[in-house]
């Protein structure tokens, strides 16, 4: 069985992320979907505006069928990664910052496969947050 795993937050849960799982899904049989805690959230962006809690963005991931595990992270490191049973680590087109590599480049030393995925054009957790503002 080829596992798979991606990481976000899923607050404004929208179709891009259901897409982003689609993709995952087609890079292997077991979807594990790692979601960041809520207080590491507020303690390290306290500008965030976090509509759900940890728990509840567990249970809205959890019961899409696709989803096969979920897990908690509070920032993505080699050293969380390799305490994890993967075999793929889909990271989207836009993970670029230095831990996202430094992961990447963890796992491609470890004989784990990174693929980037394609963000869903005209979609995106930011943008809803400024249209719900009133920005």
């Amino acid at each position: 069985m080829k596992k798979v795993i991606t990481f976000g937050v899923y607050d404004y849960f929208h179709l891009g992320h259901l897409r982003l799982f689609k993709q995952c899904k087609e890079h292997g049989d077991y979807l594990i979907v790692a979601v960041q805690e809520g207080d590491f959230i507020l303690k390290y962006k306290p500008e965030a505006k976090v509509l759900y809690t940890t728990e509840q963005r567990i249970e809205m991931v959890e019961a899409i069928r696709i989803v096969d595990e979920v897990i908690t992270y509070e920032v993505i490191s080699p050293e969380f990664l390799e305490k994890i049973d993967f075999d793929v680590l889909a990271l989207g087109e836009d993970h670029v910052a230095e831990r996202w590599q430094k992961s990447a480049e963890w796992c491609l030393a470890h004989g784990k496969e990174v693929v980037r995925l394609k963000r869903t054009k005209g979609i995106c957790s930011t943008d809803i947050k400024k249209r719900l503002s009133g920005q």
